[in-house]
């Protein structure tokens, strides 16, 4: 029984000092571009979250005409959205290349992939320590429903 838990102590403290080494190598400079195990625990963590936290959400209605929508969320994109993820949505600002994580382009299936309920969550809540704001304090829920759709809009480039 005492051979087990020595066993078990030594394993411990194995894991331990692994995780350290490996603490004490990470940089949390966002300069570099991440490494690809980093971006696809990252982004799966992060869709992870994204779905869970928005199928738990109450999601008021979308606009009834889309076009009008989807043209209102243009302007506002550019208002509040151009400065990290660039004027047309597909090539992130100067700004936007340098976060960490890096912006996406809208039109990449990473964020196409997103239903229109996880957008309207992430734009309306944000997403903590990636530098994407909420905007429920500044939009109502149909300017948020029309950058939805704008941001759906990518999907077949203008």
């Amino acid at each position: 029984m005492q051979k087990k838990y020595i066993w078990l102590i030594v394993v411990l403290a194995c894991i331990i000092l692994l995780l350290a080494i490996a603490a004490s190598n990470a940089s949390v400079s966002a300069q570099p571009a991440p490494g690809r195990f980093e971006t696809w625990i990252a982004n799966r963590v992060k869709g992870w979250a994204i779905r869970r936290a928005a199928a738990r959400a109450s999601l008021p209605p979308p606009p009834a005409s889309a076009a009008d929508a989807i043209r209102r969320g243009r302007g506002l994109f550019n208002m509040e959205c151009a400065f990290c993820h660039g004027h047309n949505g597909l090539k992130p600002s100067a700004v936007g290349e340098s976060m960490y994580p890096r912006v996406l382009n809208l039109s990449s299936p990473q964020v196409q992939a997103l239903s229109n309920r996880d957008l309207y969550w992430v734009i309306q809540n944000g997403i903590r320590l990636s530098g994407m704001p909420g905007f429920a304090q500044m939009n109502s829920s149909r300017e948020i429903w029309e950058l939805v759709l704008y941001t759906r809009s990518f999907n077949h480039p203008h």
